[in-house]
């Protein structure tokens, strides 16, 4: 007897543009073009002898056969997902996810060890670039990526990039008295105009550029060091902050265009994927619900 079923593939390009209403979105979620998305759903329909879409010049529309079939299709993948996710419950290896170095170090690792006890057994392989990153070829997962705009389709907003002005205790009493004159300023490489930007915010005039570094991290151990002060968002030090390792020097806490986004590959997010996004985002909302406050006496957050 022949075999009746259509290609998965066709079916599947059916399914996603049914439920997204776009061959466009279809095509992203599949990182397919959007020509192959429709000779895809034409050779579904010459294998069923049925028209299932409706063709304008800018949208399609369900036929009435297209419904009923996408109806009962999406049923079908929703049991096929439910199934994949059950045998897939147990780890078949580490979550590979890239992020910046300075993020990496300083926010995400130091909070594995929660993620870890929350899902046992589950790794996180922590990779740090930051070059874009493109799923077709990198093996990773997930990235963490800082722009002024979604980096992909589908990224997701975590944290706004803010920035203010840290010291060691020492040189932050002197800055305290003396303000900035005379003071190294320190920044990185991948973000130099940070200090300009958090002065002209606040409207202090900088004296020369900046000393800057390969990354944040290491502006932030010569700040430490006492080397002069560092310009970085409030997230990335707190720890040294609670420490009184650094201290804020100046109340205002300025707001960049830009952000940390999660990028993931199109489609449907594994177990692994969807458990570390839920465990990222609740991780977010609870430093959000306590952000640092901490600065030298007599100064507050603002901005």
């Amino acid at each position: 007897m022949r075999d009746t079923l259509p290609s998965l593939a066709g079916l599947h390009a059916f399914v996603l543009v049914a439920e997204t209403g776009s061959l466009t979105t279809a095509a992203e979620r599949l990182s397919v073009t959007q020509p192959a998305v429709s000779k895809r759903i034409r050779a579904l329909e010459a294998h069923l002898g049925a028209r299932l879409l409706h063709r304008g010049a800018n949208s399609v529309q369900l036929t009435a056969a297209g419904k009923e079939y996408a109806a009962a299709l999406g049923q079908a993948f929703d049991a096929i997902r439910g199934a994949t996710s059950t045998i897939s419950t147990r780890p078949s290896g580490p979550l590979r996810v890239r992020a910046y170095t300075t993020w990496a170090l300083r926010w995400l690792i130091p909070r594995l060890p929660r993620f870890r006890a929350r899902h046992p057994g589950q790794e996180v392989e922590v990779t740090t670039s930051i070059a874009p990153v493109d799923f077709a070829r990198d093996p990773v997962d997930a990235a963490i990526r800082s722009a002024d705009h979604a980096p992909a389709p589908g990224a997701e907003r975590l944290q706004v990039v803010d920035v203010a002005p840290y010291a060691a205790p020492g040189l932050a009493r002197l800055v305290r008295r003396q303000g900035l004159g005379g003071v190294t300023l320190l920044g990185s490489k991948v973000r130099p105009g940070d200090w300009a930007l958090w002065a002209a915010a606040v409207g202090r005039p900088l004296q020369g550029p900046p000393l800057l570094f390969e990354s944040t991290s290491l502006a932030v151990q010569a700040a430490l060091e006492g080397l002069g002060a560092v310009i970085a968002s409030p997230m990335l030090v707190a720890e040294d902050v609670r420490r009184r390792r650094l201290l804020r020097i100046a109340a205002a806490v300025v707001d960049t265009p830009d952000s940390y986004w999660l990028v993931v590959p199109p489609g449907r997010p594994g177990p692994a994927l969807q458990a570390f996004r839920a465990w990222l985002l609740e991780e977010i909302a609870a430093e959000a619900a306590g952000a640092d406050r901490a600065a030298l006496p007599g100064l507050t957050r603002a901005g």
